[in-house]
């Protein structure tokens, strides 16, 4: 396969965060055609409001962007021990939108944080969340970025070997899922 278009969705609203920096490698190392990074700056999930109003804008727009990608790249911060409030809102609303936009999509995962564990039990949280939207999730390796904020350059690159190695495979992984839908 020679091209794929990847959507990189951030559990992070801060510009330059660490989460962000992963989905753009993600893209690099995976040598994506396109890449689209996705805005989580959403209304918080209301019932009475999606009643009123219907579906968002950009909650729209984000559901379109997962069901035109090839395959999506998910990286999340950990936050009290799971994920941050921002991507659950945004999960919770695209499970709002019509046409199952999750369904069969391939998703790689990856996690970056402060901590020393890189954000292991955001994962597991990110998993079951992401269950009910039958995806082609892909199960390994795990890329889990510890200490994040030593971990790339000026550039926004990752520095240590090993997470460029565990990055690639990731990637090679969800490009394979990706033939597979093709």
């Amino acid at each position: 396969m020679t091209s794929f278009d990847l959507l990189g969705i951030s559990g992070s609203l801060r510009q330059a965060s660490c989460n962000g920096k992963l989905i753009a490698e993600a893209a690099r190392i995976g040598g994506a055609t396109s890449f689209t990074k996705a805005d989580l700056r959403l209304p918080l999930y209301d019932g009475d409001l999606e009643e009123a109003q219907g579906i968002p804008a950009a909650v729209q727009t984000l559901s379109d962007q997962i069901k035109a990608a090839d395959a999506v790249v998910i990286s999340t911060p950990e936050y009290n021990k799971g994920i941050s409030g921002v991507l659950k809102n945004a999960l919770d609303w695209v499970s709002r939108t019509e046409g199952a936009p999750w369904g069969g999509k391939p998703v790689a995962i990856m996690s970056a944080t402060a901590g020393r564990a890189g954000g292991e039990r955001a994962q597991f949280d990110l998993r079951l969340c992401m269950l009910p939207f039958r995806t082609r999730l892909i199960q390994g390796p795990e890329v889990l970025v510890g200490q994040c904020q030593d971990q790339f350059d000026e550039n926004g690159q990752l520095t240590a070997d090993s997470y460029v190695d565990f990055m690639g495979k990731l990637m090679d992984a969800l490009k394979a899922e990706v033939a597979l839908t093709r």
